[in-house]
């Protein structure tokens, strides 16, 4: 869930979306006659392929044998650049955030280098104020090549066996994104999820981890939730934190300089959320607050489900089962793979997904497994299946290859697993993280 901010802190917390006025341009690479040169308008979130489609350059990659007409885009590099004005409002931090890079990105403003990038699944934060001038700004991110990066990265890294045709596994990039038996190979660039210039003062609430639990007693369920909260900045004044879950509340006074807190709220009496087809899905609402000196600096809203799930691997004479067991009752799984729903995946919103999701309910499907060759998914897709009873179970992103378990590989995994698994970590539905798909085969 994205931090929210409330009319009383308006004064300490401003985010500005940065999707207005983009356009991209081959920079470098086999670049066709047509397109060398051109500057076209560019959408954000967005890609170079649905740019190109949008401005009537290049046929569509799903249709025909068109995907070979275009391979040349991923074997070039492409900048993508905006204005935007800017007014010093005192605001001691002002942020450039991008939330979706993809994939080897180079990140300037106004001239100035602010960092470079080499993780689609990864958000990524940086301190630019001291970039920004008064007046208008000028923000370019420039894209490598992914199909040229990933073979020289492959070779860096030493070879390793993979499907497909492209080195996938040295690049963290949605590994499908270089084509699978499913799906066509398009390359892709671009700021595929959304860029935001956040301002804020004093502190504000770096991650929040809500973690609901239940037990049983005599009189019902009693629900427990232990919000999780690292905290960027520093108060000078009295800072308190403050979490609200369905009718309960609590909080805790912060020390000077403390960046971590847990804030727990127990509910004497709950209702327990179940897996389709086994009862009925409540959500709880929980609202996070960050006071200083008692005005709210900053706030975030999320929801829990409050369930138990475990894994039965005990064996029996049968031998070793792998029994989804949700508030101490065996589930019947009747499962699918969930591949990304479009090689283009921006193009997927809520409203693609409420399609997908209840599709799934039709053809009786409990349990959606997020395929490891893909993406961590958006919020609207785990949200869905919150609300509809469908479990979850997310891979981790490899598939069917041998990864570098070395730098800089290692700190790059770390990393994403971090942000994603803080990200997703609230969600009652998701019920399993799994290590990879199908690579122990191939070991």
């Amino acid at each position: 869930m994205i931090s929210t901010t409330t009319d009383l802190d308006r004064r300490v917390q401003n985010q500005r979306r940065l999707h207005d006025g983009w356009q991209v341009q081959a920079v470098s690479g086999p670049v066709p006659e047509n397109v060398r040169g051109l500057s076209i308008a560019a959408t954000v979130p967005g890609s170079v392929h649905t740019d190109l489609m949008a401005a009537g350059l290049i046929v569509d990659p799903y249709l025909d044998d068109n995907e070979r007409l275009v391979a040349w885009i991923g074997a070039c590099d492409w900048r993508y650049s905006t204005s935007f004005d800017w007014n010093d409002a005192n605001h001691e931090n002002t942020e450039l955030v991008f939330d979706g890079l993809d994939t080897v990105a180079r990140v300037e403003l106004n001239g100035q280098l602010v960092a470079e990038t080499r993780n689609m699944h990864r958000t990524y934060r940086f301190d630019v104020r001291s970039l920004l001038r008064e007046g208008s700004n000028e923000l370019a991110v420039t894209f490598a090549s992914p199909v040229k990066y990933a073979d020289l990265a492959s070779i860096e890294q030493g070879y390793r066996p993979h499907v497909n045709h492209h080195p996938y596994n040295s690049i963290r990039k949605m590994a499908c994104n270089f084509g699978w038996d499913w799906g066509p190979d398009v390359a892709t660039v671009g700021l595929w999820r959304p860029v935001t210039l956040h301002s804020w003062s004093t502190a504000r609430l770096a991650t929040v981890r809500p973690i609901a639990t239940v037990t049983s007693s005599d009189t019902g369920d009693r629900g427990t939730v232990s919000v999780h909260v690292d905290i960027d900045g520093s108060a000078s004044g009295a800072a308190r934190l403050r979490t609200r879950v369905g009718g309960a509340e609590a909080s805790i006074d912060l020390e000077q300089g403390q960046t971590s807190a847990t804030v727990e709220v127990v509910l004497e009496e709950v209702q327990r959320w179940w897996p389709r087809g086994h009862g009925d899905q409540p959500l709880y609402s929980v609202d996070v607050e960050l006071e200083i000196d008692e005005t709210i600096v900053d706030a975030w809203q999320g929801r829990v489900g409050f369930r138990t799930v475990r894994i039965d691997h005990t064996p029996d004479e049968h031998g070793t089962p792998f029994a989804f067991i949700v508030n101490d009752r065996p589930i019947f799984i009747k499962g699918a793979n969930w591949i990304p729903d479009d090689a283009f995946v921006h193009r997927v919103d809520r409203v693609r997904y409420a399609a997908r999701i209840a599709q799934a309910e039709q053809a009786n499907i409990n349990l959606l497994r997020v395929w490891g060759g893909g993406i961590y998914e958006a919020d609207d897709f785990y949200e869905l299946c919150d609300e509809r009873g469908i479990l979850t179970w997310q891979d981790f992103l490899f598939a069917c290859a041998a990864y570098s378990e070395d730098e800089p590989m290692r700190s790059e995994v770390e990393a994403e697993v971090r942000d994603n698994v803080t990200r997703l970590v609230q969600h009652p539905s998701l019920v399993l993280w799994n290590g990879n798909n199908e690579n122990i085969w191939g070991f």
